[in-house]
């Protein structure tokens, strides 16, 4: 089921490599200046952060077919490059919302040709729509990525401050219209859009989170690792046993460490992580260094995704204003995978 068809790609270009931490600002606040204006601040405040992860969606990235819109990641690599700091973008193929008014895809997608674009997924156990997800297992709609991936790659592959391009969790949620053929073409469709953008980003860096189903994780991974894009994950929950299965199927956890070395790794702290050590809430609330320990020494990270929570991120950024400052990763693993021909500093 995973195999990507073909040899795996591979490049001898030199790959953009500025590891260490980063700020993942709120979707809501990326088009508001005033918003902006406080978090460049603390960018500037605290050496250790190395730039944002912002999320962009389709339909902001291609408000009509064919017709693109980059002006906003223009304009974020601008203000960034102005402190020496750099972009990631993560591309969101969910939309959380139970509202459909809410998805954030084109409107040309939701023709029948597209399948209507989306499905409503749950949160597992409850029978309420938690968001929509792209219908990836659609050959049109990959088609569709792929050509603004490459409409990307072509304008900012190059740009010294674009880090990476990445997509987000690979779960697909709880659906009663998803089945095992549409479950397999999604991800082997998945690869694929990943594959694509390590052919049109040959020098950054490219990365994908995978969480769940951990019957498909094996191969998934692999294939990952053999197009050379880095692993990465929506969450750092210290005491989940879903991501922490050693036993067959083995949680993503089990991955990074096989994998440090190899392909970049690229997890990150989310709302939820602030809150508890498990996914449903029974754990206990970890400080800020816990989940910093845990990403660096268990997950073996390269880049650190820290998400810019109201009631959590003053304590983020004092932690790291504490970092030894003549280490540019900020203690995280900075050596250039193999997976790279070279990485430039």
């Amino acid at each position: 089921m995973m195999g990507i068809g073909d040899a795996a790609y591979s490049s001898d270009n030199s790959v953009k490599w500025h590891p260490g931490h980063y700020y993942t600002i709120l979707s809501h606040g990326k088009n508001k200046p005033g918003y902006m204006r406080q978090v460049y601040q603390e960018l500037k405040s605290t050496p250790a952060l190395r730039g944002l992860q912002v999320r962009y969606n389709w339909k902001e990235l291609e408000p009509q077919e064919g017709v693109y819109n980059f002006s906003l990641i223009n304009q974020h690599l601008s203000e960034l490059a102005e402190q020496n700091k750099r972009l990631v973008i993560l591309f969101e193929l969910k939309s959380f919302g139970p509202d459909i008014k809410q998805v954030t895809m084109p409107e040309y997608v939701k023709a029948e040709k597209y399948e209507g674009g989306v499905y409503p997924f749950n949160n597992y156990g409850k029978g309420v729509i938690r968001g929509y997800g792209i219908k990836l297992w659609n050959p049109f709609i990959l088609d569709r990525l792929t050509l603004l991936v490459r409409a990307l790659g072509e304008q900012f592959n190059s740009h010294p401050y674009f880090e990476g391009i990445g997509f987000t969790e690979s779960s697909m949620g709880e659906s009663q219209s998803l089945t095992n053929n549409k479950m397999d073409d999604y991800y082997r469709n998945l690869l694929r859009l990943n594959k694509e953008a390590r052919r049109y980003f040959p020098n950054t860096m490219t990365y994908q989170f995978a969480n769940y189903p951990r019957r498909i994780l094996g191969p998934f991974i692999e294939t990952l690792k053999e197009t050379g894009t880095a692993l990465g994950g929506p969450d750092i929950f210290m005491e989940d046993q879903g991501l922490l299965q050693q036993k067959h199927p083995k949680g993503a956890y089990h991955y990074y460490p096989e994998l440090s070395g190899t392909v970049p790794l690229t997890p990150s702290v989310q709302h939820q992580n602030y809150q508890s050590t498990r996914w449903d809430g029974t754990g206990y609330e970890p400080d800020v260094t816990e989940l910093l320990a845990f990403a660096r020494d268990r997950l073996k990270a390269n880049y650190l995704f820290w998400t810019r929570d109201p009631k959590y991120y003053s304590r983020v950024l004092k932690m790291l204003n504490k970092l030894d400052l003549s280490d540019p990763a900020g203690g995280l693993d900075s050596t250039c995978p193999k997976a790279f021909s070279s990485c430039v500093n």
